[in-house]
C-alpha cells in the first residue's frame, strides 16, 4: 500500500491541499501555468500553501528555457513525448505515441527534438529535462538502452539512430539543465499521469 500524500496546488482551478493524485489532476491538468508539488506530511503541505506559489518568491530556474517531458505506457510501450516554453507551460512541440518506446528513449528524443528546433529558430536558450539519463546520453552521443533492435522496435530506432545523427552532425550553445523537482515541483512538461 502506498503511503499517503498532499497534494499542494497554488495556481490551478480551485488552489488547495489534496490528499490524492486524482483529486488533484482536476485541478490543474489542462491548466495553463499550474502550480503543484506532492508532499509527504499534511505539515508539509500546509507550510508549502502558505507559501502562496510554488517557488515562494524564489524562482531558481531559468524561464526563458524549454522543459521536456516523457510518458509512456509499459516498459516498453507506448512512448510519446513535448517540449513547452518553461514560462508559460504553452505546447511547443508533441511527438506520439509511438510503440515499443521507454521513457528514458522519450525524453532523449525530446531533448534532441527541441535542440533541433532552437537552432533552427537561431535560438540558445536552455533546455531542461528531469531525466539525468536521457541528459547523459545526449552528451555523450550514445543511447546506452536495453531495447532490443528488433521488428516491433523498428519505428523507436529509427527515431534513435535519425536522433544521434543529427547529435554527430550539429553543434549547439543550448545548456541542457535537470529540473529540480523536489524545490520547483513537476517539470513544466509533465503529462500528468502519475
Amino acid at each position: 500500500m502506498s503511503k499517503q500524500k498532499y497534494y499542494v496546488v497554488w495556481s490551478g482551478k480551485n488552489p488547495g491541499i489534496y490528499t490524492s493524485w486524482e483529486s488533484c489532476k482536476k485541478q490543474v491538468i489542462g491548466v495553463k501555468g499550474a502550480q503543484f508539488k506532492a508532499f509527504k506530511t499534511r505539515e508539509q503541505a500546509e507550510r508549502a500553501f502558505a507559501k502562496g506559489s510554488l517557488f515562494g518568491t524564489n524562482k531558481d530556474y531559468i524561464a526563458e528555457s524549454v522543459s521536456v517531458d516523457a510518458a509512456c505506457s509499459g516498459n516498453p510501450g507506448d512512448m510519446e513525448y513535448r517540449g513547452v516554453e518553461t514560462s508559460t507551460g504553452e505546447e511547443i512541440f508533441h511527438y506520439g505515441p509511438v510503440a515499443n518506446g521507454t521513457n528514458n528513449i522519450g525524453e532523449f528524443l525530446a531533448i534532441v527534438h527541441a535542440l533541433a528546433l532552437l537552432k533552427q529558430k537561431g535560438e540558445d536558450i536552455p533546455i531542461y529535462s528531469d531525466s539525468k539519463t536521457a541528459i547523459s546520453w545526449v552528451k555523450n552521443k550514445r543511447v546506452q538502452t536495453t531495447l532490443e533492435r528488433k521488428t516491433s522496435t523498428k519505428d523507436v530506432w529509427q527515431l534513435i539512430d535519425r536522433a544521434l545523427t543529427w547529435l554527430e552532425q550539429n553543434n549547439y550553445k543550448n545548456e541542457l539543465l535537470k529540473w529540480n523537482s523536489d524545490e520547483w515541483g513537476e517539470i513544466k512538461a509533465d503529462f500528468g499521469r502519475k
